[in-house]
């Protein structure tokens, strides 16, 4: 049995799903942390809400011992939540969840999975084109993907002698549910947003696995902001 485990949030669909199913291929053990299962038959599902207080204490039981004999451990945060919301109108404790979700929760899983991680694991935040840049009506996101930023050099710097390396994938418009179900599903705004990148399409949520497979498995990626965007469009 492979020694070689992705422990990921998020990886019931969309982004997640598809890292899931590479590093399956490539012959990884993957959990998936998230309140929805992935359904992919080889993957370990446990369902827990990262923005629930106290979740590290369950997860820790539920999780540590299913890498007893890990020898690398790869571990992406990837789960995000993606609300309408804007200066004015942000509600205190929405702002909170996705705090939670984007913040809190990928520095509590940290300091639960690293004592497991070895020389050549790695810890890959997913931030986003809006990780370094803002559009209006989305506030709490923007924010907390400028987060991701601070969180990935952060770790950096505070691993930098243990042989971890760290960074920052940011996609662009990707075709998931979470962005389509944002838009609505309005195939007018989906056709407007595939002419901002020089490709004139949306990202496969395959190719963002794909950089995130290559950042984790490539130590000379450290302390680095990958845009995975095709290229966009200045406005």
């Amino acid at each position: 049995m492979s020694k070689k485990y992705l422990v990921i949030t998020g990886g019931s669909r969309g982004i997640g799903l598809a890292t899931a199913k590479l590093f399956l291929e490539q012959e990884f053990q993957v959990i998936n942390l998230s309140r929805n299962l992935c359904p992919l038959p080889d993957v370990v599902n446990i369902q827990i809400d990262l923005a629930a207080k106290g979740f590290e204490e369950n997860l820790k039981q539920e999780l540590l011992p299913k890498l007893e004999y890990s020898e690398r451990v790869i571990l992406v945060h990837n789960a995000a939540r993606l609300d309408k919301d804007n200066v004015e109108n942000i509600q205190a404790n929405n702002l909170r969840d996705i705090l939670e979700i984007n913040m809190v929760a990928p520095t509590i899983l940290n300091q639960i999975v690293m004592p497991k991680m070895s020389k050549g694991s790695a810890i890959i935040y997913v931030g986003s084109t809006l990780s370094e840049k803002a559009v209006p009506g989305a506030f709490s996101y923007v924010t907390s993907k400028h987060a991701a930023v601070g969180l990935m050099r952060a770790t950096c710097q505070d691993l930098i002698d243990r042989g971890i390396h760290t960074a920052c994938v940011c996609p662009g418009f990707t075709d998931t549910p979470m962005l389509r179900n944002h838009l609505n599903h309005d195939e007018t705004i989906i056709e407007q947003i595939k002419t901002m990148n020089a490709q004139n399409r949306l990202i496969e949520a395959s190719e963002i696995a794909q950089t995130i497979y290559f950042a984790a498995t490539n130590p000379v990626i450290n302390g680095a902001i990958i845009h995975a965007n095709m290229g966009q469009k200045e406005r």
